[in-house]
């Protein structure tokens, strides 16, 4: 294919990118835990944890995909994956197979060799087989954990113009937080030059020495490629098979590997994009949806976030005495949750939540299907599905007697789970 020149790449290439977009495939990586999240991950891979009141985290990267007309889409899984396989086939099942649609998950079965995923480029590698069944032109990969909104086909589309071999989606961030990400430099030409994963001590970029240039763990690969360089690297006993730690470095020094910036002209949530892996991060990204005006748009016709929807009721605020009140204030609140009498403020109240008289929630992010019973107090905590908090219970405001018994985040974050209130719910 003839590369497309950069004047070539406006709004009237529109039914090109559609041409490209429907010629590609998304690979949504979704096998790790996200240790840093604690207990929250015990039970569920990362990708699966609920998000924003009725989404999973995974959500988000797989609308980009529908959004951006990729309809070709496998979910490579292995770390307690079922909870995330479930939503997928109650949520995802609505492609076209007579249109060559799917959502198709690709659980960790050693197809090449007798080990399980061992490195990102590993995971890819072990379904090339897959890959090559469905022969598209260019390979969109993704990390299936991270919230933002984002149109792939602009992405394609500078791919295929600049020629290259692999491009990697790029944002700034503070230089305090880069060393949890692959950090790149880049010459006027958007030429990765550099490439260093997860920096013990992160290179600043040169126009702005407070923050650097982090890869998103979004890639977009030309097919044959990716498949070369997948075959060398599994031979390799030297590489650790992943994509920043060994493909990305090859490429800089071998092929052609350039960034694509996350720029607001690019994505339809202007430059947000958060990786919520830890409790003060997850937190803090669930709480500014209550916000007035928060940075994430959900309410965006344009641009849907898609999901398994439930079929539950309306939620229901009961009471409205002097001494019980059930109300809520600037706060998200989902189907099927009961406020009985119990005062909600600045909080995310996932499905099926039931609070009750006297009861008090503030700056609060409720998973689903928790109960907190009378007269407790929440402040600044997250507490997982299926909790049920006793009443006169007291959490967020003695940060000492919490940590007996929760997990206190560095932010002051409280974590709660239901095994840390002696409710096994997951054991055999």
């Amino acid at each position: 294919m003839v590369p497309m020149s950069e004047d070539q790449m406006g709004p009237q290439m529109e039914r090109n990118i559609s041409a490209l977009t429907a010629n590609s495939m998304a690979l949504v990586l979704a096998g790790g835990r996200g240790s840093r999240l604690k207990e929250l991950t015990d039970w569920r891979a990362k990708p699966a944890v609920p998000f924003a009141g009725k989404f999973r985290i995974i959500d988000f990267p797989m609308s980009n995909c529908i959004n951006s007309g990729i309809r070709r889409i496998s979910v490579i899984t292995q770390y307690k994956s079922h909870s995330l396989q479930r939503h997928l086939q109650r949520g995802w099942s609505f492609m076209s197979g007579q249109f060559g649609e799917f959502v198709e998950v690709l659980p960790a079965q050693q197809r090449k060799g007798e080990g399980w995923y061992v490195g990102t480029a590993d995971a890819v590698y072990q379904n090339l087989d897959i890959i090559r069944h469905y022969n598209p032109e260019y390979v969109v990969i993704l990390a299936g954990d991270h919230i933002y909104k984002m149109d792939y086909g602009k992405m394609i589309a500078a791919h295929v113009a600049k020629g290259a071999d692999i491009t990697v989606g790029c944002i700034p961030v503070p230089l305090t937080e880069a060393k949890a990400f692959g950090v790149m430099s880049i010459d006027d030409e958007s030429r990765i030059t550099e490439f260093a994963e997860k920096p013990a001590d992160p290179k600043a970029m040169p126009d702005d020495p407070e923050q650097a240039l982090a890869s998103m763990g979004i890639y977009v690969f030309s097919r044959d490629y990716l498949r070369n360089r997948l075959v060398e690297d599994a031979a390799d006993p030297a590489s650790s098979h992943d994509f920043g730690h060994d493909l990305i470095p090859h490429a800089i020094a071998h092929a052609n590997a350039f960034a694509f910036p996350f720029l607001a002209g690019n994505t339809s949530a202007s430059g947000y994009w958060r990786d919520v892996g830890t409790i003060d991060a997850y937190w803090d990204a669930n709480i500014d949806l209550a916000q007035i005006s928060p940075a994430l748009n959900l309410y965006d016709k344009k641009w849907p976030i898609w999901t398994h929807q439930e079929q539950l009721p309306p939620a229901k605020f009961a009471f409205n005495d002097d001494d019980r009140r059930g109300h809520a204030i600037d706060s998200l609140v989902s189907g099927g949750c009961l406020i009985t009498g119990a005062e909600i403020c600045h909080s995310v109240l996932f499905s099926n939540v039931r609070i009750h008289s006297g009861s008090q929630v503030e700056d609060s992010v409720i998973l689903p299907e928790v109960e907190i019973r009378h007269r407790c107090r929440i402040r600044r905590c997250v507490i997982d599905k299926g909790a049920v908090i006793p009443s006169g219970t007291v959490i967020g405001e003695d940060p000492v007697e919490d940590a007996k018994r929760f997990r206190v985040s560095e932010g002051g974050i409280v974590l709660v789970t239901p095994e840390m209130l002696g409710q096994n719910l997951h054991s055999v």
